[in-house]
């Protein structure tokens, strides 16, 4: 119950471990971004969502989408080996200071797995594993949060055949703009 309570209660003064400056600098940095599905492949024994996300002026060509799938594919063909169920979701971000390419796995025990590759803006060659602990970012996770809903409605809770639920979790996607 105290809880509750000071859950409920006005912020009246920041902590100093609040950077403020900071926190007001990203809000007004913080704009819409289209994503757009681009289709499902099978890529190393996986069904994947094949989604793409640009920055202000950026672009997310076929060639990004393929150099991404052959990324996805030599991540995911170790999968089995990491408790994969062979479902995936991939995201082809041109970012506002880079490309990322991510391929997030369900995994065993109600688990996923997520992989992060960055480089430098228009050049795929230089896509290497992110750094530890690099995780998506407001946009990325928008499509994530999307994706582990679907996840959940259609193969976790979905009823019928499993090939029914996999249709619908494969018709179910996020495009337009996301904040």
């Amino acid at each position: 119950m105290a809880d509750q309570q000071m859950a409920m209660a006005p912020v009246s003064a920041l902590p100093e471990s609040v950077d403020s400056a900071a926190l007001l600098a990203l809000s007004e940095e913080h704009h819409q971004r289209p994503a757009r599905f681009v289709g499902v492949r099978e890529l190393s024994g996986h069904l994947v969502k094949v989604y793409s996300l640009q920055a202000p002026g950026r672009d997310v060509t076929e060639q990004a989408v393929d150099v991404a799938a052959r990324i996805a594919e030599g991540h995911l063909a170790l999968g089995r080996t990491r408790g994969s169920l062979g479902l995936a979701v991939l995201i082809t971000h041109a970012g506002g200071d880079g490309d990322y390419v991510l391929v997030h796995t369900w995994i065993e025990g109600l688990m996923s797995d997520l992989a992060v590759f960055a480089g430098p803006a228009g050049q795929p060659d230089q896509l290497r594993p992110g750094r530890t602990g690099l995780t998506p970012c407001v946009w990325e996770a928008a499509i994530l949060a999307h994706e582990r809903d679907a996840f959940a409605r259609h193969l976790l809770d979905g009823g019928g055949a499993l090939a029914d639920r996999l249709t619908a979790w494969n018709a179910d996607t996020l495009t337009g703009d996301i904040r």
